[in-house]
């Protein structure tokens, strides 16, 4: 095997969402660095989610409690050539690259770290517009709106069905699961073949969104473990649309440019959203002065502003949607 004579580090060591909001940063790094070997520092479960985009040639396990970042990195052999800070802005990060000694580090300025020369942090940002802003100030052009993965060539489950996501990491973002079933229950009888996705630990609630709903036991799709990778890809890549909140699968319909309903509560869709596209709808009911973060996006309970949406509304909202594109050839880029 020929050896990558540099290697870039990039340490994001967080969830699904998380990574493929950086897919237009890892795509900025390598059209500028065509050659390197590309390592991504995150948790293993994102190994193939990270080699399917393309963009990543090896994934070095990395993850930690909660958003905290990892106390050390399993890094082997000459120090990366360079490393670069999509994690967050501040010196645990910081540091933590800095102790492989890499030849470069891109990062974010901070007070605590003043040897590192970088732009300054905007809390009020777009994650995807962060990552690509910090990449541009070093020099290296990042489009935020490039946010496109592979389809896979794997068949989808259930071609043309509408994939309702009942799950969150947290419970400030997730709909009571009375409502998901109310939707899924109509669009059953509307006619739509309607899967229900579930994450690992997940199984309760997907199916007893399946059965409130009056759907069949193998309608749920994950539960006991994830849905591998390839499978969700292509399943959300095939859909009629997904109806999800603030979390993982909403960002793969983007990334797929699968028509979606996102249901936002604690954190604005501004921060967090698709692109404004026809294909994608944000639901957010925040107060009048209601800051872009006016809850808390992992406390445990559902979040007020999210509980303000309706199953009606979220009806309204799909049935705006338009048809969905068809995919391209496996392994394409879609469109």
């Amino acid at each position: 095997m020929t050896v990558p004579e540099e290697t870039v580090l990039v340490l994001r060591a967080l969830g699904l969402g998380d990574l493929l909001t950086v897919v237009p940063a890892l795509r900025a790094l390598r059209r500028r660095l065509p050659s390197h070997e590309i390592v991504l520092a995150a948790p293993e479960r994102l190994t193939g989610p990270a080699l399917a985009t393309g963009l990543v040639d090896r994934l070095l396990p990395a993850s930690a409690a909660g958003r905290e970042v990892p106390a050390e990195l399993p890094w082997t052999g000459p120090p990366p050539d360079l490393a670069v800070d999509l994690h967050g802005n501040g010196p645990p990060s910081h540091l933590l690259l800095q102790r492989l000694r890499p030849g470069r580090l891109l990062a974010y300025a901070h007070p605590d770290t003043p040897d590192i020369e970088g732009p300054a942090w905007r809390e009020d940002e777009h994650e995807r517009d962060r990552w690509c802003r910090l990449l541009s100030w070093y020099g290296i052009d990042a489009d935020p709106t490039d946010v496109r993965i592979p389809v896979p060539a794997t068949p989808s489950p259930a071609p043309g069905a509408v994939v309702v996501h009942p799950g969150a990491d947290a419970g400030a973002r997730c709909w009571p699961p009375e409502r998901f079933a109310a939707v899924a229950r109509e669009l059953a009888a509307r006619g739509h073949q309607v899967v229900v996705t579930a994450g690992a630990g997940e199984e309760a609630t997907g199916r007893y969104v399946a059965a409130e709903a009056g759907l069949p036991a193998d309608a749920v799709l994950g539960g006991v473990v994830d849905v591998p990778f390839d499978r969700l890809t292509a399943l959300v890549a095939h859909a009629r649309c997904v109806i999800v909140g603030d979390t993982g699968l909403a960002h793969l319909a983007t990334a797929l440019g699968t028509p979606s309903v996102v249901l936002f509560g604690p954190v604005a869709p501004r921060l967090w959203g698709p692109p404004a596209d026809a294909r994608h709808r944000v639901l957010w009911h925040p107060d009048a002065d209601d800051a872009a973060r006016p809850g808390d996006a992992h406390g445990r309970e559902p979040d007020e502003r999210l509980l303000r949406i309706t199953p009606g509304e979220v009806l309204a909202a799909v049935a705006d949607l338009p048809q969905p594109h068809l995919p391209q050839a496996a392994g394409a880029t879609p469109g």
